[in-house]
């Protein structure tokens, strides 16, 4: 199989998977690739580069879900579910998200509907704007902190449970007035 830039994030994505991102190395991944490290660069100039790809790829389910046919509140809780979900579908994934350098277009098509939800409310582009990144960092703050504490131990229901309350309240402050 030849090294492509999708064969490379597919592998690094693998390896994310089974070593966290404190063990995923360019070294080691070029290693899983049979292939030498500046190899990679040729299809990534860095690791960070790397990083920005996999995070837009963790995000691209979140940015594409159909939003429910609800009020505005809905579908930010639909679109905060989401993305949530698309980072512990990966460990470390919370940490990936919220280090990007660069958004890729799907994390940027996931803010620009976040704010378009939120337009919709009556809030102006400024506004909207503040927002959408109250939410996602929000979202990302949680998950960071669910990852990293392993809380895999905490049921799931009662995890879910904390994270609606916690947004419930973002979401409050958020209410058109």
């Amino acid at each position: 199989m030849p090294l492509t830039q999708a064969v490379v994030l597919d592998a690094a994505l693998t390896l994310l998977d089974e070593v966290g991102l404190d063990e995923l190395s360019t070294r080691r991944l070029a290693t899983s690739l049979g292939v030498r490290v500046g190899a990679l660069y040729w299809h990534y100039p860095s690791k960070q580069a790397l990083l920005d790809a996999m995070a837009d790829r963790i995000i691209a389910e979140a940015a594409t879900m159909p939003l429910p046919d609800a009020d505005w509140d809905d579908k930010l809780r639909a679109l905060a579910g989401a993305h949530r979900d698309a980072m512990l579908a990966h460990p470390d994934g919370a940490r990936i998200i919220a280090t990007m350098s660069t958004p890729g277009p799907n994390g940027r098509s996931f803010f620009e509907r976040t704010v378009a939800v939120l337009r919709e409310t009556g809030l102006s582009t400024d506004e909207a704007n503040v927002g959408a990144d109250a939410i996602t960092s929000y979202v990302n703050g949680f998950t960071i902190e669910e990852q990293a504490r392993k809380i895999d131990r905490i049921a799931r229901s009662d995890r879910d449970h904390a994270f609606a309350a916690g947004l419930a309240i973002v979401l409050n402050g958020l209410r058109p007035r």
